[in-house]
């Protein structure tokens, strides 16, 4: 009975009712008082609803999230204006930058948008902001509350409104929690659209990257059909119309008046010689790597062959190969043949010669080929001639220039043409045994 006394007491004590559900109960203003408060948390917790719902907006931009923040802040407060604005040099790509929604939610772009006047207290506001001139702190006076948007030790904005009912503890604290995470969403907003733009322009240029890369892709897959097919192209130009020429020769001989053995052992080298262009040929089509004659014999007895089969008998061709022979590397030995029956096949059709001469010498570094003869051809028209058929074809004519040159020069080596002290034309290809690749040029008239 003692305890339910002291309960009873302890309930009729007005403080300790008061501490329990802070509101005084023996006076009149107990329902007025407790109408308040519940007002107040469905307000509250109506509010942090919006929140919520304008923070999310973080992913569909900037804009959306300003005009979200704004009208939930307008909605807590019973906002007669409602001002966000942004100072200058923050956020930059953020937008709108300033945004007010008047009475009944009526939105205001400031700026360059022309629209009604707005009061001078709200221009001046937004005047003030923009300048970072307001106060570090919350600012809640009687209808009237401002928080900056604190980022990074700094004011990057403000939130304020005019109020239609004064500004309690309550209000200003949702407005502060409000402007905070309305600083850092609007932060993380813009990280956001700085990675969407990124990943669009990644995706712009891989797709550049991928175009470029298919170009290049055909330009090298046209670039070595071209040069096999000049590969071919110079493969018969050396081999099988130097052979069918050279048959066509033999039988030009056979028709002057010789002896009959001769004629016929002419006869018998112009079949040869054709039969062997058709292999030649067969060859060239099936894009093999070297002719049906290659690596029969040593570079200086291919070379002496090349007097022997392939000329007229009125050109007497010498061979001469100074320094010790060696095995050369890759197809260098097929290149200098090929120069050298060029060469000789030049002076046989076009010199009017007498005299020819292979020169092959070999050095410890380089292997040089000269063909010399003692026809009528100048040295400055071919390499004027070769100049002008590198940069085109000319028809088809010269090729032969084009290709000594070419096979030097894919070698790595120098080709010149100069003045033979036979008194015609001086061939000449030298050719390094080492990695270095000199520059490949015409060469200059022998002093």
């Amino acid at each position: 009975m003692a305890d339910v006394s002291e309960l009873v007491a302890a309930m009729a004590d007005q403080s300790d009712l008061t501490r329990l559900t802070g509101l005084r109960t023996g006076k009149s203003t107990f329902y007025p008082q407790y109408r308040g408060a519940t007002a107040r948390l469905e307000r509250t917790l109506s509010s942090l609803g919006l929140i919520a719902g304008a923070l999310v907006r973080t992913s569909d931009g900037p804009e959306r999230l300003i005009c979200e923040v704004v009208e939930a802040a307008r909605v807590h407060l019973d906002a007669q204006w409602a001002v966000f604005a942004l100072a200058d040099g923050t956020f930059v790509d953020a937008g709108p930058r300033c945004l007010v929604l008047g009475p009944d939610g009526t939105p205001y772009l400031v700026g360059d948008v022309e629209g009604p006047p707005l009061p001078d207290d709200v221009v001046d506001l937004l005047d003030n902001i923009r300048r970072a001139r307001i106060a570090d702190e919350v600012v809640a006076e009687n209808r009237f509350v401002c928080v900056p948007l604190a980022l990074g030790g700094g004011h990057v904005g403000a939130l304020a409104a005019w109020t239609r009912r004064p500004i309690d503890a309550t209000d200003a604290a949702v407005v502060s929690i409000l402007a905070s995470q309305t600083a850092v969403a609007l932060q993380n907003s813009a990280v956001l659209e700085h990675a969407r733009r990124t990943a669009a322009d990644l995706e712009s240029r891989n797709a550049e990257l991928e175009a470029t890369q298919r170009e290049l892709g055909a330009a090298q897959r046209n670039r070595v059909l071209d040069e096999e097919r000049h590969r071919i192209a110079r493969e018969l130009h050396d081999s099988v119309t130097q052979a069918v020429l050279s048959a066509g020769m033999q039988i030009e001989v056979c028709r002057n008046d010789i002896p009959a053995d001769e004629r016929r052992e002419r006869l018998d080298l112009a079949k040869e010689l054709t039969r062997r262009a058709v292999d030649q040929l067969r060859s060239a089509i099936y894009a093999l790597e070297h002719s049906a004659d290659h690596h029969k014999s040593s570079l200086p007895d291919m070379l002496a062959q090349l007097g022997v089969v392939h000329m007229p008998g009125e050109l007497t061709v010498t061979v001469d190969v100074g320094g010790t022979p060696v095995e050369l590397p890759g197809d260098l030995d097929h290149t200098l043949l090929r120069v050298a029956g060029e060469a000789l096949f030049n002076t046989a059709v076009h010199a009017e010669a007498t005299r020819a001469r292979i020169q092959l010498r070999y050095d410890t570094h380089q292997v040089s080929l000269a063909v010399d003869d003692d026809g009528c051809g100048e040295p400055g028209a071919l390499r004027s001639v070769l100049g002008v058929a590198r940069r085109g074809d000319l028809g088809g004519m010269h090729r032969g220039l084009v290709n000594m040159a070419d096979r030097v020069a894919d070698a790595g080596g120098e080709f010149r043409v100069r003045r033979s002290r036979l008194g015609g034309v001086r061939v000449v290809a030298t050719i390094p045994l080492t990695a270095a690749r000199p520059e490949v040029h015409d060469g200059e008239d022998a002093s």
